[in-house]
């Protein structure tokens, strides 16, 4: 199946993205316990808020780049990255081995001490994002927990404003500005949080949610704006089902915001570096926030998390404080390794050109089976396919069956959204035109067979109607 099919300059698009070097053969080794097995140990080990994807799920236990393998030999090709984290692909060798040398050289000291990596790796962001200062953490919950209290420093306020089905993390703030039911785990949550609707609903003008959602921010603002410190918002709400800001909403909430000296926060825990076709996806929809929260992709797959913003920002953070693993030369090392290979292999560009003939594809899929496909959104290797918007319940339970049907015919797929209806693709940018064509065709098999059923489901509903007459 040619995903170009129909539209030329997205076949100019995905001919122009060549492959990035080395893929390199997952090394696979029998696994020690089952699938099973490992269930059993979670169920009882875990905490019970611990799930995981699928009916019949695999063990992975190695990975190269775009593939991961599991315990019974078999290859998968990823087009989730462990949510958007392995952007640069599963154990690439040219960042691995900038881990694994660091490792056996100087893994811990905290900051308290001078170490060359994490200095190298605060000039380079500074340089890259135009941010001066940068604080380093070890996750993106704890990167907009630091945000958050950088800006009830910095305004000596107390309050924050968000939106509706947003996530930002699992500590006490970012729990409390966390929109998602699902995910609001803390039974207290902060009680200064004032959400607005996101700038979207199905079915409705884009630019038409913005101005509801800009017409609650200002009356928001109006009523509360002397007690609130800041604003934070994604970019693009991954969790809540792959919802891009519309064009022009994030210029104009800010300016909103410096009107009530109210600070923005950009939450590129999941868009940053690359994905979406730039660096930051704030930048790319036209605005500079205050701070920028940073996590993820940075890593590559070890943690690391970071909060930068402006000097006159930054200066407010002036009491002693510390990370006692933010920054730790692995990671910082690692993070450079990631931005070296970023800028080499041009993924930026490589995740523009194949996000937009990938999202051409899905957009086919939505034409072939508009009962099941209800909608197509994203930006860049972020992208999203809600299915059954009009039943959303129905669509979780086929966004599940299409899971492990893709899996099954190696790849996986994530999901997220308001109900767990939307099929989620972020894969590591590293992938190439023959894996985005080989998905889509399987993804069209796999529909198809939806598709196949539904249809059965009605002729038999009309036969039994018509014996019942």
């Amino acid at each position: 199946m040619d995903v170009t099919q129909g539209a030329n300059p997205a076949k100019e698009t995905l001919m122009g993205a060549q492959t990035v070097p080395y893929r390199g053969e997952a090394h696979a080794s029998a696994a020690a316990l089952t699938p099973d097995e490992v269930i059993a140990l979670r169920r009882t080990h875990f905490f019970p808020c611990t799930q995981h994807f699928y009916q019949r799920p695999p063990v992975l236990i190695s990975g190269s780049m775009q593939k991961v393998t599991d315990g019974e030999g078999r290859e998968y090709t990823d087009f989730f990255a462990g949510v958007s984290v392995v952007a640069t692909g599963h154990c690439n060798p040219a960042i691995a081995e900038a881990t694994a040398q660091q490792v056996r050289k100087l893994q811990h000291t905290t900051t308290i001490y001078l170490t060359e990596p994490s200095a190298l790796l605060a000039q380079r962001l500074a340089k890259l994002l135009d941010y001066p200062r940068v604080f380093f953490c070890n996750s993106g919950s704890e990167a907009n927990e630091g945000a958050l209290v950088l800006a009830r420093r910095h305004t000596k306020r107390k309050g924050f404003i968000s939106l509706t089905q947003s996530l930002h993390g699992r500590t006490s703030l970012t729990t409390s500005v966390t929109g998602l039911s699902m995910w609001r785990t803390d039974p207290f949550p902060d009680p200064d949080v004032y959400f607005i609707p996101r700038p979207y609903e199905y079915g409705m003008d884009p630019q038409q949610a913005a101005q509801i959602s800009l017409d609650a921010l200002e009356q928001t603002l109006r009523e509360h704006g002397d007690r609130i410190a800041a604003m934070i918002v994604e970019p693009i709400q991954g969790n809540g089902g792959m919802i891009v800001m519309p064009d022009g909403y994030l210029a104009r909430a800010k300016a909103l915001l410096e009107s009530y000296g109210v600070l923005m926060i950009a939450d590129e825990i999941q868009t940053g570096f690359g994905r979406t076709g730039q660096l930051l996806a704030s930048v790319q929809l036209g605005v500079k926030p205050d701070i920028v929260t940073m996590a993820k992709a940075l890593g590559g797959g070890i943690p690391i998390g970071a909060f930068a913003a402006a000097e006159e920002v930054a200066a407010s953070l002036n009491v002693p404080s510390a990370s006692t693993f933010g920054g730790n030369p692995v990671s910082a090392v690692t993070a450079l390794a990631v931005l070296d290979y970023i800028e080499s292999e041009q993924l930026t560009e490589r995740a523009a050109r194949l996000g937009a003939a990938f999202k051409l594809g899905l957009e086919r899929m939505k034409t072939y089976y508009p009962q099941i496909v209800s909608e197509v959104r994203g930006m860049g290797l972020m992208l999203g396919a809600e299915l059954r918007a009009d039943d959303p319940a129905v669509g979780a339970a086929l966004t599940d069956r299409v899971l492990e049907e893709m899996k099954d015919r190696g790849f996986l797929v994530g999901k997220n959204g308001v109900f767990r209806n939307v099929l989620a693709f972020q894969p590591p940018i590293v992938i190439d035109t023959a894996d985005i064509e080989n998905m889509l065709e399987a993804l069209d098999a796999v529909l198809g067979g939806i598709d196949q059923d539904r249809i059965k489901a009605l002729d038999a509903e009309g036969a039994g109607e018509g014996e019942a007459q």
